[in-house]
């Protein structure tokens, strides 16, 4: 029996390999995204938002994604396209928002206290249950067909718990690392103290170059899932035009191939996210609001958030 226990933890394993393989990108997106929303907070609070967040993202996958994916994939398939449609318009939004804000267009929180860290972790865990959506459902796509109700369950439970603990493994890591740089610089070693230091003076650099990645990601990831699921639901012109670039990109190699599907879906999630903080600051002003999205004013979801 316990051979045979063994060959089906065997099989669980590979299959949630196998299928969670696919979406090995979004996960990369979904670590270098995290880290933004620590960014702000007391150090001796780091940890704790992060397993804040880490809670959350589990209940993301538990109790909301593999459930409703689980029905809809039985009774209503035709409804998970619009549903990503939905999702990646809202990362092109808060990507187009982070770019905006690299050019001076931002909003400075007056106070650091427990309300902002409470937004801090409610915004993260928003932005995880998109993630986290496109992860489960690439990797529900590429499950056997014949499985059971059961080992389709099992197997996504695995892979809800190690993608979980992969990102934000990754991410307690980042952002505690300039603590452990910290440490190292107190060691009566003197190439640990240097490497020590050298962790600490890196890592606003560090940071800086994590931000625009995670920005980047929020674009690509919201371009590719609008792009490739209105092709999906009959509007196939976008489609068809990231399958024409991969094909014509494809003889240089498969790098160069992704690398132009990428820059197209990030250039095309952040024109859609700039149509989205325009319309969201016309309707604030109908509404008789008076937006003054530059700095020191209002973010246009700050704004819609009134």
């Amino acid at each position: 029996m316990s051979v045979g226990l063994l060959a089906v933890v065997d099989d669980i394993l590979s299959a949630a390999l196998k299928a969670s393989a696919k979406s090995a990108g979004v996960v990369i997106d979904d670590a270098a995204v995290t880290p933004q929303y620590v960014q702000g907070i007391t150090p001796a609070r780091e940890l704790p938002v992060v397993a804040k967040i880490t809670l959350g993202s589990l209940v993301n996958k538990f109790v909301i994604i593999i459930p409703i994916a689980l029905l809809l994939t039985a009774f209503a398939p035709w409804v998970l396209p619009f549903l990503l449609i939905i999702g990646g318009t809202y990362l092109c939004f808060e990507g187009a928002e982070k770019v905006l804000e690299w050019f001076g267009f931002h909003h400075e929180h007056a106070d650091d206290g427990p309300r902002n860290e409470n937004k801090l972790v409610f915004g993260a865990i928003r932005t995880d249950l998109i993630l986290s959506t496109e992860i489960m459902l690439i990797s529900l796509s590429n499950l056997d067909a014949g499985l059971s109700l059961g080992m389709t369950l099992v197997i996504l439970a695995v892979i809800a718990l190690l993608m979980t603990l992969i990102v934000y493994g990754a991410v307690a890591l980042l952002v505690k690392i300039d603590d452990i740089g910290l440490k190292m610089a107190k060691n009566p070693s003197r190439r640990v103290r240097h490497t020590g230091t050298r962790i600490v003076r890196s890592m606003p650099a560090v940071f800086r170059v994590i931000s625009v990645v995670g920005t980047v990601a929020m674009l690509w990831v919201g371009g590719h899932l609008l792009l490739a699921n209105l092709g999906e639901v009959g509007v196939v012109f976008f489609s068809d035009m990231l399958h024409g670039i991969h094909d014509f990109l494809a003889p240089a190699g498969g790098v160069i191939a992704w690398i132009g599907e990428t820059i197209v879906s990030a250039v095309a999630g952040l024109i859609v996210g700039l149509i989205v903080v325009g319309v969201v600051l016309l309707i604030g002003r109908m509404l008789g609001k008076r937006p003054s999205f530059t700095e020191g004013g209002e973010s246009p979801a700050q704004v819609a958030a009134h």
